[in-house]
């Protein structure tokens, strides 16, 4: 992929994996992918051009999540991205494989001089489950490869190169993280992984190895040690980087996220795929969120609608929550989706549950739009995606440059984190041979890194 370093600084939804993040990123030897979820088209397509704009030969990515109840959307971020030459995509959050993500890899495939199947785009798929690291360590469907021919999105051709190759080469492991997770021990999910690559390659007589990464809990050097130590082609960073200069949260949330511990973190209900109970993991000191979004789902859970929920519960709703009446809620979300998706206005009219799933589903998206724009009025309902990674960073950088995130910049949390995991290794490599290494030689603190 043409990067000086085998680390990648991962996608943050909502623009958190910001464009001046990716650049830095770019410009310094690193790889890293912009966080498209969340966004409007028009942001994704603008920040597509500028990035190829600006950043001409560097590598770089963008993100592309899973979206079941959207697949318009899912399908306009491909189309955005092969128009604009994205050649490399963050796949997150997929459970089943789609027909957009296909069509991003395998579009442009051709037949090499040699015989080999050369790639135009990357995927990079992010996945915490077996079963889903073999959807895209196969070759891609049949079935949906044919609908994408039919649909003219595919020619022939490629559609039959896909059936060569794996629909990704690069595969990281994501263990506990912030955000959609599992909460996977690394130790455990890795192997796993890296086990079943070997095997498909065998049966499905691949020329090349998977690149297996590693993701999720990596905030200190001997994390990053122990995952290349696993065998890990490369390290995936989320958290840490949130609270860097560049990320796109608002100052106060990089601040709550300084202070964080590992007791301070808590699953919630995730926004996107709310109905279908997925959570995610997000900070819990300083904010009452994953309590009042863990309240609405159970809500949703043990109501059929809107008015058969209780007056109290109303009241609560009304003042805690929304900090307005239902109905006007709901007339903002009606707006919402109206622009964004109208086929759930549609839904909603006919169903009630639907209707209180999307009122819900409004308080937990906006929550994570007040992280970011700072709303100090709404502090108390901040959602902030964060794993223990971050704890653990900041316990490591205590005393050091990198204690106050302003000092935080995601070049050098990459570059402090990469050397210290090299040495740290070293030092291992010298002990296994019998070289006497005190405690103190076995440890790495941050310090600039030009």
């Amino acid at each position: 992929h043409q990067v000086r370093f085998p680390y990648i600084a991962g996608a943050m939804a909502n623009g958190i994996s910001s464009l001046r993040m990716v650049s830095e990123m770019a410009a310094n030897g690193f790889l890293s992918f912009f966080g498209s979820a969340g966004l409007s088209r028009e942001r994704v397509e603008a920040t597509a051009i500028e990035l190829g704009r600006s950043l001409g030969s560097h590598s770089w990515g963008m993100n592309l999540i899973y979206t079941p109840h959207e697949s318009g959307w899912e399908n306009a971020v491909v189309d955005c991205y092969l128009r604009n030459g994205v050649r490399k995509i963050s796949a997150s959050a997929y459970m089943q494989l789609s027909p957009a993500i296909v069509w991003y890899a395998c579009k442009g495939l051709k037949r090499r001089e040699d015989g080999q199947v050369l790639r135009l785009n990357s995927v990079f798929a992010k996945i915490s489950r077996p079963e889903v690291a073999r959807r895209f360590m196969e070759p891609a469907p049949k079935s949906i490869l044919n609908f994408l021919v039919d649909q003219k999105k595919l020619t022939r051709e490629e559609a039959d190169l896909a059936c060569e190759i794996p629909l990704a080469q690069d595969i990281t492991a994501e263990s506990d993280s912030g955000g959609h997770t599992d909460n996977q021990p690394l130790c455990g999910l890795f192997p796993s992984i890296s086990k079943l690559g070997r095997e498909i390659c065998e049966a499905q007589q691949y020329s090349k190895p998977f690149r297996i990464g590693a993701a999720g809990g990596l905030g200190t050097p001997d994390a990053v040690a122990a995952a290349f130590a696993m065998g890990a082609s490369y390290v995936v960073t989320g958290s840490v980087n949130q609270s860097c200069v560049e990320s796109g949260l608002d100052h106060s949330g990089k601040l709550m996220l300084a202070k964080a511990e590992l007791k301070d973190m808590k699953m919630a209900p995730a926004a996107d795929m709310f109905e279908m109970g997925v959570q995610v993991q997000v900070l819990s000191r300083g904010t009452f969120f994953p309590f009042r979004a863990k309240k609405l789902y159970e809500l949703y859970r043990s109501h059929s609608s809107l008015s058969s929920l209780p007056k109290k519960v109303i009241e609560e709703l009304e003042r805690d929550f929304f900090r307005s009446s239902i109905k006007d809620a709901w007339e903002s979300t009606r707006q919402f989706w109206e622009q964004r998706d109208r086929s759930e206005v549609i839904k909603a009219e006919k169903s009630a549950k639907h209707k209180m799933a999307l009122l819900f589903r409004s308080y937990l998206g906006l929550s994570s739009k007040w992280a970011i724009q700072g709303n100090q009025s709404r502090q108390s309902d901040f959602q902030i995606w964060c794993g223990p990674a971050q704890a653990a960073f900041n316990s490591w950088v205590r005393g050091s440059f990198l204690e106050q995130p302003e000092q935080r910049t995601v070049v050098q949390v990459a570059r402090n984190l990469m050397e210290g995991a090299a040495v740290l290794t070293r030092m291992n490599q010298l002990r296994t041979f019998g070289v006497p290494v005190h405690g103190s030689q076995c440890s790495f603190k941050p310090r600039f890194i030009s």
